[in-house]
């Protein structure tokens, strides 16, 4: 075997369309080889001794070049080669990824009485995820929240919020973000998604605060991400105007509503069936 190397992202994971590219000192192409799916290259061209440049290029990352020294075997073993997303930032391996509601949860923060807080869940959500191969901006995010799967523990409560005062779930059943764009943040693992958020029946755009927390494998033979968003909400930008007021002027429920989100998805369309 000539020339091997293995292609791995910065998880750890198989770059399968990466191309290694190896020219002689006056700059000549003497080898050009595609990775497998496990990121590998291997070419059976026997090199003449001597220094040679490897450059290692693949859609979406930023080229990585190095020197290698041939000696008489006539083998390049190059090692692994580590690829970063192109501009320095991170995501997961490109393609379709599903949300898995068993391993997310969709929750919400509402201030009661001014001095304390109300905390909630969606308990039934459903999303995807397509992360764009060549240009990571082009990435889009969809979800859609049955309204009335709220959960507070308290079923008073519950029955309230999804009365016409809040969410009016019998002519609003459905919540659903629809991403318009992705620009990085501060941090190579931090983004902000754009999107319109319908709620109540009002289409808003929202940004969302994403941070990508690493991808793994999983116990069924598949590969998981896990991301980490939050926003804030105004209730009355969605029509949602109820409020008490207690004594002094103190209303019962907060005006805005931190949303957080903690998902895990599996990389494919579907859902493993475990």
């Amino acid at each position: 075997m000539g020339l091997t190397a293995r292609i791995r992202t910065r998880d750890g994971w198989a770059v399968s369309h990466a191309v290694v590219t190896v020219t002689d000192m006056t700059g000549a192409q003497v080898v050009r080889a595609e990775a497998d799916e496990e990121g590998a290259v291997r070419d059976a061209v026997v090199l003449v001794p001597g220094a040679y440049t490897v450059i290692v290029t693949a859609v979406g990352y930023a080229p990585v070049a190095s020197s290698a020294i041939v000696t008489a075997s006539g083998r390049a073993e190059i090692g692994t080669v580590t690829l970063a997303r192109q501009g320095g930032t991170e995501l997961p391996p490109p393609g379709p990824w599903t949300v898995d509601p068993a391993h997310s949860s969709v929750g919400a923060v509402a201030q009661h009485l001014g001095i304390s807080s109300v905390h909630g869940r969606f308990t039934q959500f459903a999303g995807s995820i397509e992360i764009a191969p060549d240009e990571v901006a082009k990435s889009r995010v969809e979800a859609v929240i049955r309204a009335d799967s709220i959960d507070t523990g308290n079923a008073m409560r519950d029955g309230h919020l999804k009365s016409p005062d809040f969410l009016d779930v019998e002519r609003h059943p459905e919540i659903t973000f629809v991403s318009t764009g992705l620009t990085p943040a501060t941090g190579s693992d931090r983004w902000t998604v754009h999107g319109d958020l319908t709620l109540h029946g009002v289409v808003r755009p929202v940004d969302l605060d994403l941070a990508y927390l690493g991808t793994g494998a999983d116990p069924w033979g598949g590969t998981r991400a896990a991301f980490r968003a939050t926003t804030e909400l105004r209730r009355e930008d969605f029509a949602m105007n109820y409020n008490q007021v207690v004594q002094a002027g103190i209303a019962a429920i907060g005006t805005t509503l931190k949303v957080e989100l903690d998902i895990q998805a599996v990389q494919g369309e579907t859902l493993p069936q475990v």
